[in-house]
């Protein structure tokens, strides 16, 4: 059983969008702690709604195309009473910055908008690191093409400084991938005349294990933290399989960023492991992603979450379990066909899946568990089915119309518009 915070057996909450993993986990924890969980999400077909979990759907406006109208939406449903509003993904920046117009009407633990625009930026996360002095690779920041080939030594990382799921980010090991980057630039209509709309990241590329930290805080107390580590990668910068290991060092350094900011609700930080061991942030993201990995290794974050959002001041709860390797089979049936994996190593990667078998002996499915929720058979079926009728899919998938309920550039902007709303 995780270890959480006490919370009234059932509270309704509404969970903010349903097409990203990390509600989906949240809705089953939810879900499995008696709570009342209502969803809305552009499309009706999220994969958050195939849960048993789920008691009613709202279709709202896309966040993207429409902020206004989905915070006007969002209001409107919080006048039917909810005990606890959930910003599970980047509708956080908009209710940080309409948090006065939220404020009485629903539990919401979020930063001052300040804050959550400093480490929502990839850019102003760095300059945070900068100022607190903790470890990043070597990064420059740069406003154009040219200020960008200026600054490139190869191996590189380049980064958009607004971005999720690794959009915005490429790989550049030589001058031909630095003008495939500058090209995709162009693409995502940042850049006019060789000048950037928005900032852009340059970091030498560190190679080494990829872990995540994630941790809730009560106004910059930390009261809540877990870890893992990378075993095998998915696609879109997920994790097919994940293992629970908890780095001091990134305690520290999470919790240096937190007290410093005065956090108030749920952030989670990326590092890599560099030669020497030692961690380097690479990211960071003002919610919490994919809890189910620390409820399994047993730290209920998301209850920990629902405290704060009401008010409470919950005693900081333990450590939990290292060693707890979970996995998500959407991930891994991706990321096998991602790497040129044709139909047998898809069925062989199923069966493996199925068995327990290969590297997830020992291994628990954290994303659609069939004993938990039955109905989370619905999307993994459609899924295999698609990339065993054609496995380039999963090239395609990631590009399509998943990012209704993420923010771009132009949406950012609107928001942070003093007349917003």
């Amino acid at each position: 059983m995780a270890k959480t915070a006490h919370t009234p057996n059932s509270l309704r909450v509404l969970v903010s969008e349903g097409n990203s993993t990390s509600a989906r986990e949240a809705i089953t924890i939810l879900g499995l702690s008696g709570h009342r969980v209502e969803l809305c999400d552009p499309s009706p077909y999220c994969v958050a709604s195939f849960s048993r979990f789920v008691g009613k759907f709202h279709r709202c406006p896309p966040l993207r195309d429409d902020p206004a109208g989905y915070l006007a939406f969002i209001e409107k449903l919080l006048a039917g009473h909810f005990d606890v509003l959930l910003p599970i993904h980047e509708q956080g920046f908009l209710f940080a910055r309409s948090s006065e117009r939220l404020s009485g009407r629903v539990g919401l633990a979020l930063p001052g908008f300040e804050s959550y625009r400093m480490v929502h930026s990839k850019a102003g996360f760095s300059r945070l690191l900068e100022r607190l002095g903790l470890p990043q690779p070597p990064t420059q920041i740069v406003n154009s093409e040219n200020e960008l080939r200026a600054a490139v030594r190869f191996p590189a990382v380049v980064k958009t400084a607004v971005g999720t799921a690794s959009r915005g980010v490429w790989f550049a090991h030589d001058a031909r991938d630095l003008e495939s980057v500058v090209q995709n630039i162009g693409a995502m209509g940042l850049s006019t005349n060789g000048v950037f709309a928005d900032q852009v990241l340059v970091q030498d590329l560190v190679t080494g294990p990829i872990g995540k930290a994630q941790a809730v805080f009560c106004h910059g107390q930390l009261l809540g933290f877990h870890g893992y580590q990378r075993i095998a990668a998915g696609v879109g910068g997920g994790e097919a399989i994940k293992q629970s290991a908890v780095c001091s060092d990134v305690r520290k350094q999470v919790a240096a960023i937190g007290a410093h900011l005065g956090w108030h609700g749920a952030l989670s930080v990326d590092y890599v492991l560099s030669d020497h061991a030692r961690p380097l942030l690479i990211d960071c993201n003002p919610r919490l992603v994919e809890p189910m990995s620390a409820y399994l290794a047993g730290i209920d974050l998301v209850g920990l979450l629902l405290a704060v959002s009401l008010g409470q001041t919950p005693t900081p709860l333990p450590q939990g379990r290292d060693g707890v390797r979970t996995h998500l089979a959407m991930q891994a049936l991706l990321g096998c066909a991602s790497r040129g994996g044709n139909r047998c190593d898809l069925l062989r990667e199923g069966w493996q899946l199925a068995t327990g078998g290969g590297a997830y002996a020992g291994s628990t499915e954290e994303l659609t568990s069939l004993r938990q929720d039955w109905l989370g058979i619905v999307p993994l079926a459609m899924l295999a089915i698609g990339l065993l009728a054609t496995p380039k899919l999963a090239a395609t998938l990631p590009k399509t119309g998943w990012g209704a309920h993420l923010l771009d550039l132009k949406s950012i902007r609107a928001i942070e518009r003093e007349d917003f709303g």
